[in-house]
């Protein structure tokens, strides 16, 4: 990743994923990259339900290395315990639909309360979140997976929104939500009937994608081909 300079300090986010892991094993090879933070529920204990142990890890971060560059959040899910997107208004269940919410919109909320304090405001630093096209209210021609779909939305206005305020601290920062496509990994596999991206060539892209964005695209919603998705 040439962006962000020489020596340069990354946190990934949800690492033991498919996503995850394989933005990370990227990194791992960057000469660019100086120091690398693998975060995970199962790997390191921060869990999105739990805000003490975001607060924890970022704590422990700074206190090790000061501040970081980049940080890359590849949380999120589609089916939670045991419950899939619903197919329709009768298959609405509130306590499913407030977990996905939980996962998918307010964990990320709290990844950015937490780290964005880590970001250098004098120079670029990237933050990043995985959102998927289907929270696009724009691009909803098919319906159906009512809970999944506004909480994506749900988190795509809460990277716009703060996108804003980090601008006025942060103005060389680079905030966005970030499409990965159909990716081959544990979270798609009931889903993708096969199909799907390598996680090792999503990754690749996504990362081609933050590189080439400026200050001015903060704020914004990209696809894995670094196209914008409407809202």
């Amino acid at each position: 990743m040439d962006s962000l300079g020489k020596a340069f300090k990354a946190t990934v986010i949800g690492a033991s994923g498919g996503i995850g892991a394989a933005f990370a094993d990227r990194l791992a090879d960057d000469p660019n990259c100086a120091v690398l933070v693998r975060l995970s529920r199962s790997g390191t204990g921060l869990d999105l339900n739990d805000e003490s142990t975001i607060h924890t890890a970022a704590a422990g971060i700074k206190q090790q290395h000061g501040g970081m560059d980049l940080v890359f959040d590849a949380t999120g899910a589609l089916e939670i315990e045991g419950v899939g997107p619903e197919k329709s208004l009768r298959a609405i269940d509130p306590v499913a639909m407030a977990r996905q919410f939980a996962v998918n919109a307010t964990g990320p909320a709290l990844i950015l309360k937490h780290f964005v304090p880590l970001m250098p405001r004098g120079r670029r630093a990237v933050f990043a979140t995985l959102s998927a096209r289907v929270g696009s209210i724009g691009d909803n021609k098919l319906g159906g997976w009512i809970g999944y779909r506004a909480a994506k939305a749900a988190l795509n206005q809460i990277v716009k929104t703060a996108s804003v305020e980090i601008a006025r601290t942060h103005p060389q920062a680079v905030v966005v939500a970030l499409h990965p496509g159909t990716v081959a990994t544990s979270l798609t596999a009931p889903f993708r009937h096969g199909e799907g991206t390598q996680p090792q060539d999503a990754a690749a892209q996504l990362i081609g994608v933050l590189d080439g964005l400026q200050a001015s695209s903060t704020g914004g919603f990209f696809a894995y081909d670094g196209q914008a998705i409407e809202w």
